[in-house]
Formats: C-alpha cells, sequence, structure tokens
C-alpha cells in the first residue's frame, strides 16, 4: 500500500519536473541516463548539466538588467572547467585563496577580471595576487592592509583595494549570516572613518571599492534589496569622506535556491522591480555615477545544476526503520548530511533515480558506508523498495559538494566529476585514490 502524499517529495518532484528528463522510471540528466554514466564514470559520482547552470546565470543577469556584474564565487565549485563556463559567459571570478587565484587562471579568466576576498590572507596569497595584476584586493584587517602596502612598494605598483565592511545589524539575513555581530570578516561598520584614513595614508594602495556580505542563502529578494540599498549608502558615506569616486561597490553573494520542503525560489522578478529604487538612492552620490555595481553569487549559478549519484548496496530493517545503505555519503556531500554548519539536519531533496514514479513508497533512512551515525542523507524520506544497484540522486547538489567534504575520511576512492554539455558527458575531474594513500613516491 502507498504512502500518503508527503510534503518532503514535493521540491524533488519539481525539480525533476523543471530540470530534468525521464526514460521510464530513469533520470537523464542532460539526456544522459544515470545507469550510462555511473557505467561509464563510476560510482559515486558527480554530474553537472551545462545548460541549467548557464540558464541560472541568464535568468539572473536578465533580472540584473545592467544593475550589477557577475563575479561567479569559485569556492561553491571550484572545478576549472565549472568557472570556465561562467567565465565564457562574460562573468568575472571571485576567488579566496591563492589556490584559487591558479583555478581561476584554469578556468580561462584574466586576473584582471578576479577580486580577491577572505579574512586571513597569507603573505604569499597577496604577493601572488598583486604580482598577477588582480583586478581588487579586499581587505579584512589593518594587518592585511600593511602587508598590501609593503608588498604594493616592493612590486612598484599601485594597488586597488576595496575594504571589507561588516555591516549593521539591521541588513542582515539568509540561512547563515556573515555580519552585524562579531566576526572575522571585515571591519566593523562602525570603523569605517578610520580605516579609510588608513588606506588613504598608503601611497601604494588605491581606495577602489567597498565590500559588504551580510548573509549566504538568502531566499527573500527583499532582504537582498534592503541589503544593497545599505551597501550604496555606505559606498555614499565613503565617498563623502574622500571626496573621489568609487570604482566597485561589491554587494556579495548570498543568493540561495531552495533546499528543503517549503522553500521557496528567490523571486528574480521581485528582485528586477526593487532596481529603479535603487537607482533613485544611487544618484544621491555624484560621486556614485560611474561606479560598478558587482554581485558574486556562488550557489546560485552551479547548485541546480549538479546532481551526486549514489548506489544502492543493502536495504535493511532494523526496529522497524528501513535503512537504505548506498555508497556515498558525507565523505563526498558533506552539506547534504547536514554537517556542514546547518544547526537543524534536514533533508536535501533526493530521488530513487531507477525508480522514479514508482506508486508504492515507504519512509526510509537513507546512509552512506561510514562508520558514524553522521553519515545519513536522508532522514525521512519516502522511497520505494531499492534492490543493490539501484541509484540514488541528490539534487540541488553543484554547490558546496566534493570541495567542502572530508574526502579522506575512512580512505574511500574520490569520486569523478562529469559535465554534461550538448548531450555529452566528459571528465572534469577523475576518480582517485583517497588522500590518505596518496604519498611521494606517487
Amino acid at each position: 500500500m502507498s504512502e500518503p502524499a508527503n510534503p518532503r517529495r514535493h521540491l524533488a518532484d519539481e525539480l525533476v519536473r523543471t530540470h530534468f528528463e525521464t526514460d521510464g522510471p530513469d533520470l537523464l540528466i542532460g539526456g544522459v541516463n544515470v545507469h550510462d554514466l555511473v557505467s561509464s564514470f563510476g560510482s559515486p559520482l558527480f554530474v553537472y548539466d551545462a545548460d541549467i547552470m548557464r540558464r541560472s546565470y541568464r535568468r539572473l543577469a536578465r533580472a540584473l538588467n545592467g544593475f550589477c556584474e557577475i563575479h561567479f564565487s569559485i569556492k561553491a565549485n571550484p572545478n576549472p572547467e565549472i568557472a570556465r563556463l561562467f567565465v565564457n559567459e562574460g562573468a568575472g571570478l571571485e576567488i579566496a585563496s591563492a589556490g584559487e587565484l591558479e583555478l581561476a587562471r584554469l578556468a580561462g579568466c584574466e586576473p584582471a577580471n578576479m577580486l580577491f576576498a577572505g579574512p586571513g590572507k597569507g603573505d604569499a596569497e597577496l604577493d601572488a595576487a598583486i604580482a598577477a595584476g588582480i583586478g581588487e584586493i579586499h581587505l579584512e584587517s589593518m594587518e592585511e592592509l600593511e602587508i598590501c602596502a609593503q608588498l604594493a612598494v616592493a612590486h612598484n605598483r599601485t594597488v586597488d583595494v576595496a575594504i571589507r565592511v561588516n555591516p549593521c545589524a539591521q541588513v542582515q539575513g539568509g540561512a547563515m549570516r556573515m555580519g552585524g555581530k562579531p566576526a572575522a570578516f571585515g571591519f566593523d561598520e562602525e570603523d569605517l572613518p578610520s580605516v579609510v584614513h588608513a588606506v588613504q595614508q598608503k601611497k601604494n594602495l588605491n581606495l577602489s571599492g567597498i565590500h559588504l556580505f551580510a548573509g549566504t542563502q538568502i531566499l527573500d529578494a527583499a532582504t537582498l534589496l534592503a541589503q544593497w540599498a545599505h551597501a550604496i549608502e555606505l559606498a555614499g558615506h565613503v565617498t563623502t569622506l574622500t571626496q573621489r569616486p568609487l570604482k566597485t561597490l561589491d554587494f556579495g553573494g548570498g543568493l540561495g535556491v531552495p533546499y528543503h520542503s517549503g522553500d521557496a525560489p528567490l523571486d528574480l522578478d521581485a528582485l528586477a522591480s526593487g532596481l529603479p529604487a535603487l537607482k533613485q538612492h544611487r544618484a544621491r552620490f555624484a560621486h556614485l555615477s560611474a561606479t560598478r555595481f558587482l554581485v558574486e553569487p556562488g550557489r546560485f549559478l552551479t547548485a541546480e545544476g549538479g546532481v551526486y549519484l549514489a548506489t544502492v548496496r543493502t536495504q535493511k530493517m532494523s526496529r522497524g526503520t528501513r535503512f537504505i545503505v548506498t555508497d556515498g555519503g558525507m565523505h563526498h556531500h558533506l552539506a547534504a548530511s547536514g554537517n556542514l554548519g546547518q544547526i537543524v539536519k534536514r533533508d536535501y531533496p533526493l530521488v530513487a533515480a531507477t525508480r522514479l514514479g514508482s506508486a508504492e513508497t515507504a519512509p526510509a533512512v537513507v546512509t552512506g558506508p561510514l562508520c558514524t551515525p553522521l553519515d545519513t542523507i536522508g532522514r525521512q524520506t519516502a522511497f520505494p523498495d531499492m534492490k543493490t544497484g539501484d541509484l540514488v540522486a541528490v539534487l540541488q547538489s553543484g554547490a558546496y559538494g566534493l570541495s567542502a567534504s572530508p574526502v579522506g575520511f575512512l580512505s574511500h576512492t574520490v569520486p569523478a566529476e562529469v559535465l554534461i554539455d550538448d548531450g555529452k558527458a566528459r571528465v572534469i575531474r577523475r576518480r582517485m585514490k583517497p588522500p590518505t594513500l596518496t604519498c611521494a613516491a606517487d
């Protein structure tokens, strides 16, 4: 007997209808059957659909309509081929380490189109960024300011820097708040005049911008618009202090996607409808007339285009609870297990990728193979009867997946990453032996 309609299934079912096709009971990603993908590239497996990611970029670009330039935050998915996709669409890149600088170069991004943020940049990282001619370095402490000034002199360059601001609590929002409280990120808003003065004292530093990042995983357009209005106000205040224009105002990222039942997608029409008021707000400050406004989304651009596939190894009952044990889990996809900063552990959208449309479903707990109860990717999931070899798909997996996970835990093989474009699948990161088994001799 089938279970009653389960509201937890609604998001997963809607995502399948919106982004994917099916072949009988099988999920197709970018037109390719999941059986064929696992047969060709192994399991577990991260699969990315280039068309879905391009659509996300183009939808956002249409909504912004030239109001903001888009820089992809490479930390969301640091595979160079994913970043290259957005660079080819016209995006810049936001980086947060020397490693990401190299990944951004591999993606074909010119250093002048990169922004460098992060609360603890090292001397060598800053030196590499300045030597490369990076577009802008976002200062987050007085020590960073001093190091940048010294390196600028050493390289005989004038370096464009922005001040990252930890804004007031009134403009906070999103699932994870990045400011409005004591934080490692940026300078407190109330200290802005003294920081501006400190930058102005350095002859080889040019105060080119202001950067705010108030929160992440924001699904409410009004919250974003309020944060952006506050950013314009702060940037205008800075130009009043300096009596000079600013090149850039970086609104940060934080644009969210729905992960759980009850989440509504970010309303881009509502975001677009709020831009005229922001333009009027900007017009109050003469020195902002030529300022380039930037936004640096990550998950919004990549999450919906990614699927994590895992293979069922066994289905078992334990004291009345059904467990579906797979070969994938938190070691590859920590976020889906609820252990990447989530306080309340809620399921990502999951589907039985080789038994779609099954009428007979029942509650199940979906786990991975690790020796810890934390390795759970589905806690209250309605699934059909599953057999060994069936596939489970974790949707919304294009952001903060493999690179944000403890791949060395228990020394399992690191899965491949595959990009599907125009119906053709290719490996963009090969399967690898676990890091714990890799040594200098290899």
